[in-house]
C-alpha cells in the first residue's frame, strides 16, 4: 500500500500539502496541487476511508435508500441507481446502497450513525413518513420524487402529471373518444406513491378537458391478471379504442391478448406506454411511448446533492419535461359503423 508519506516526495512537497490537497482544507497553489494529484495518479494512492473520515469529519459516501419492492419494475430503480453512483465517482463519492423497507427507521439509522454525508430517496410517497425527519435534520438529502408537499425539500422527477396529459392527448388527437388506462399493482396506488398518483391525475385531468372517457384498472402484471384486467375492462366499456399502460410487466401480455382477440394494432386499438425506452422499442409491436429518463433522474439528484454538500445548493424542485415518441403501435381510431 502506497503511504500518504511516499506520495509527499514523490511530489518533493510536505505531508500536510498532501493531506490539504486531499480534504480542500487549505488553499493550495494550482501548480502545487497539479503535481501532488498527477504523483497521485502515477503511485496508485488510495487515502485510508476511516483516517480521512477522522480528519475531514466526513465519509464520503451517499446513502440511496431504494426499497426494492415486488410491486415495482426493478430495472429502471436499478437504472437509477446506476446513474446516481457512476456520477458520485466523479465528484470523489461512493454510495451505500439500502434496499430494505425501513422507512424512518433507515433515515434514523443514517443520520445517526455517521454511515453517510448524505441522503438520496427513491419510491416516495405522496405522504411519505421519512419527510419529517429530513426536515429535522442538517444532512443534506434529494428526493427522486415528488410528495404532496415539497416545501424544504429538493426533488428531481419526470412530470408525470404532465405525461398522462401528453397521453390523452396523443390518442385524442387520433380520434380516440373511449381510454383505458392500465395501472400498476394495486399496492402502488394503496401507498399514495407519487408517480403513480400524479400520472393518473395528469390523465383524469386532461381526458376531462377534452371531454374523453377515461377508465383506470390498476394491474398485478403478468399474464393472468392482465387477462382477467382486459377482460373487466372491455366488459365495462366495450367502445375502448385507446389503451395506456403504466405498467412495464403488463404490456407484453397485453399485446398477445389483444392479437388473440383479434384486435390489431394500431388498427382496431391504440397502445401508448409510460416505460422505459428499452420496453418500447423491444416490445413485439414497437409502443409509441413516454420514456422514463432514469439516467437524467439519477444524474440530476446526484449533482444537485453535491451542491448541497459543497454549500451552494438551495431547496427546488425539477421537473423533467415528458416526451412522447410515436411508433407504430398508434393510430387513427377505427370509424364506427
Amino acid at each position: 500500500m502506497v503511504t500518504l508519506a511516499e506520495v509527499a516526495q514523490h511530489a518533493g512537497v510536505s505531508a500536510s500539502t498532501v493531506s490539504y490537497v486531499l480534504s480542500g482544507k487549505r488553499s493550495i497553489s494550482t501548480s502545487t496541487r497539479q503535481r501532488v494529484e498527477e504523483s497521485i495518479r502515477e503511485l496508485g494512492y488510495h487515502p485510508n476511508a476511516g483516517a480521512r473520515a477522522l480528519a475531514s469529519s466526513r465519509s464520503n459516501i451517499i446513502a440511496l435508500m431504494i426499497p426494492l419492492r415486488t410491486d415495482m419494475y426493478v430495472p429502471v430503480m436499478m437504472e437509477i441507481a446506476i446513474a446516481v453512483a457512476t456520477t458520485a465517482r466523479t465528484h470523489g463519492y461512493d454510495v451505500l446502497l439500502l434496499t430494505g423497507e425501513e422507512g424512518p427507521d433507515a433515515v434514523r439509522r443514517v443520520t445517526g450513525s455517521g454511515l453517510a454525508d448524505a441522503m438520496i430517496l427513491m419510491d416516495v410517497e405522496l405522504d411519505d413518513e421519512r419527510l419529517p425527519l429530513l426536515r429535522g435534520t442538517d444532512q443534506p438529502s434529494v428526493l427522486i420524487g415528488l410528495p404532496a408537499d415539497t416545501s424544504g425539500l429538493t426533488c428531481v422527477d419526470l412530470d408525470f402529471r404532465a405525461t398522462g396529459a401528453l397521453c390523452v392527448e396523443h390518442l385524442a388527437k387520433l380520434g380516440h373518444r373511449d381510454i383505458a388506462v392500465i395501472g400498476e399493482a394495486p399496492a402502488v396506488y394503496e401507498r399514495h406513491t407519487g408517480f403513480a398518483e400524479r400520472t393518473l391525475d395528469g390523465l383524469r385531468s386532461r381526458a376531462q378537458e377534452l371531454g374523453v372517457r377515461l377508465l383506470h384498472r390498476p394491474c398485478e402484471g403478468g399474464y393472468d391478471a392482465m387477462a382477467v384486467t382486459l377482460a373487466r375492462i372491455l366488459d365495462e366499456r366495450p367502445s375502448t379504442t385507446g389503451f395506456v399502460v403504466q405498467n412495464e410487466q403488463a404490456v407484453e401480455p397485453l399485446l398477445a391478448l389483444l392479437r388473440q382477440q383479434g384486435r390489431a394494432i394500431p388498427e382496431d386499438v391504440s397502445v401508448v406506454a409510460i416505460c422505459p425506452e428499452q420496453v418500447a422499442v423491444q416490445a413485439s409491436v414497437r409502443l409509441t411511448s413516454v420514456a422514463i429518463p432514469a439516467q437524467e433522474m439519477g444524474r440530476h439528484a446526484l449533482e444537485r446533492l453535491v451542491a448541497k454538500l459543497e454549500g451552494r445548493g438551495e431547496d427546488e424542485v425539477v421537473l423533467i419535461e415528458p416526451e412522447l415518441t410515436i411508433r407504430s403501435s398508434t393510430g387513427p381510431a377505427p370509424s364506427v359503423s
